[in-house]
């Protein structure tokens, strides 16, 4: 039984151990039963948290466009030990995350935005830095590549750049 349930859960998505054993938790399954077929999966290969969390992390950047520290959270919730978690998270460079960010806030930004406007330029802003907060960039990073993704559109609409009017 405890391997059918093992079984189902990894044909219908990739699982971390923790996932797996909660989910064995869930159908009753005593423990040392389960940690015994979780054993013999590992063994064979079907259970590996760290090509678990490198699929997480290329998978979660590239669709959510997650910042590390979302995807940090998002692996410990997972049960992944922190030291698989950073050498999965290695495979993102800054620069990539820094692009991701921008394409973001690129994708989000209104079309026809006033930026004459101080007012609504700032609430742009301030919308558009929450939206990057919420996927775990850093406050001073968020702020920094929306001014520079406004200014470049400012830039290219023919509109007074930074400083406002």
């Amino acid at each position: 039984m405890a391997k059918a349930i093992v079984y189902r859960q990894l044909s219908a998505a990739p699982k971390s151990r923790l996932q797996l054993a909660r989910k064995l938790a869930e159908r009753d399954v005593p423990e040392d039963v389960a940690e015994n077929v979780l054993d013999k999966f590992e063994d064979v290969r079907l259970i590996n948290d760290a090509e678990f969390a490198d699929m997480w992390v290329r998978s979660r950047a590239q669709s959510r466009k997650l910042a590390k520290g979302a995807l940090r959270r998002e692996l410990a919730e997972k049960g992944i030990e922190p030291d698989t978690a950073e050498a999965a998270l290695e495979q993102l460079s800054d620069a990539d995350e820094e692009l991701a960010a921008r394409s973001l806030v690129e994708r989000k930004l209104r079309p026809g935005l006033d930026l004459d406007d101080r007012a609504g330029r700032d609430k742009t802003t301030r919308r558009l830095a929450s939206m990057l907060a919420r996927k775990g960039y850093q406050p001073a990073q968020a702020f920094r590549i929306v001014a520079d993704v406004i200014d470049a559109h400012a830039a290219d609409t023919g509109q007074p750049v930074s400083g406002y009017p």
